[in-house]
């Protein structure tokens, strides 16, 4: 995923395997990060599964805050959606809203009121038309 957008030298790419190995292992069995995968079968017979799309959300404890508009308040956790990525060979058929809407709806159930993302180019269409929209959020890159 970070490679297809440019953002992943070789060099560090077993550095982040490994520490994202460790995020995971803490942060999936105490619920701060729930994953969905899509597989199609890789052999015939569905012996073997391929996973070729995933989604992921980071789930961190705000302030309760003032809903877009104001009208209401937002309490609970913020999902920060992350990892959404699917294999080339499976783009434009559906795979990443299916796995999107299912996020959705499992955040809706748990009681996650908001959500953000980071899009990428690709990505924002399909977002948009879930309905996100594009928010005056910035990036502190350190002391000049």
């Amino acid at each position: 995923m970070f490679r297809d957008m440019g953002q992943l030298s070789d060099d560090l790419r077993d550095t982040l395997v490994e520490a994202a190995r460790a995020y995971f292992a803490a942060a999936i069995p105490d619920g701060r990060y729930v994953a969905w995968l899509a597989e199609a079968d890789a052999v015939s017979g569905g012996r073997s599964r391929e996973i070729v799309a995933g989604a992921g959300v980071q789930l961190r404890e705000l302030l309760p805050r003032p809903a877009p508009g104001g009208a209401a308040l937002v309490r609970g956790p913020q999902g920060l959606i992350l990892n959404v990525f699917t294999e080339r060979a499976w783009r434009r058929r559906g795979v990443a809203a299916a796995l999107m809407r299912e996020l959705l709806r499992w955040c809706r159930a748990n009681g996650v009121e908001s959500l953000v993302l980071h899009a990428s180019a690709d990505g924002r269409p399909l977002y948009e038309k879930l309905g996100f929209t594009p928010t005056n959020e910035m990036r502190y890159a350190g002391d000049p």
